[in-house]
């Protein structure tokens, strides 16, 4: 009999327990207002704070990278990007060599050049959503060499842009995953030398 009461009352703890967590977790829902934002949100965030949490640099958290092929020149990936822009009817808005330093210490950087890509129609959509999207315009690439030879193409991780705050409406939802699909493939295959 004492066993029964035993596993009566841990039985009764646990269903407590399950209870209060579960409504604390809606009492925090509720105050964060989660329940309004985007499905895709807590997932991006969760990934971004691991990210953070790892390496601890929000910088890289935000980004994404493609290690550039060795038997690709930097000229051939600029090439790259210009040509695939026009595949994804993006608009080449600028392209500034940052700097080239010829006697970079390995793990210095010896050459940065940015490559800025806006779809105009896009933007204006966007823009008229929320001027805040302009920070974020125009979408970038930049091609990164260090002195021991290394190079990457680094762009924006637009996921919390799209997913991060309350579900965009549909039409802008489709534009932005047009432009976020952009801005990873093109840099992708760039890092390639396709075209």
């Amino acid at each position: 009999m004492i066993k029964n009461i035993i596993i009566g009352l841990t039985i009764l703890g646990f269903s407590l327990f399950a209870t209060g967590c579960s409504t604390a977790h809606m009492g925090w829902t509720a105050v964060t207002q989660q329940h309004k934002l985007d499905d895709g949100a807590m997932p991006a965030y969760d990934n971004m704070f691991s990210n953070v949490a790892e390496y601890g640099d929000a910088a890289r958290a935000m980004m994404k990278e493609f290690k550039v092929a060795e038997d690709v020149e930097n000229e051939d990936v600029a090439d790259s990007i210009l040509a695939l822009a026009e595949e994804y009817n993006m608009r080449i808005t600028g392209d500034i060599k940052m700097y080239t330093k010829d006697d970079a210490a390995p793990a210095e950087v010896k050459h940065a050049r940015i490559f800025s890509l806006c779809s105009l129609q896009i933007a204006k959509v966007f823009l008229n959503h929320s001027r805040y999207y302009g920070g974020f315009m125009p979408c970038r690439i930049m091609l990164i060499e260090y002195g021991n030879g290394d190079r990457f193409l680094i762009t924006m991780d637009m996921t919390l842009a799209i997913h991060g705050g309350f579900p965009l409406p549909k039409e802008m939802l489709e534009l932005g995953l047009s432009v976020k699909k952009a801005m990873e493939e093109i840099p992708a295959r760039a890092a390639n030398g396709d075209f």
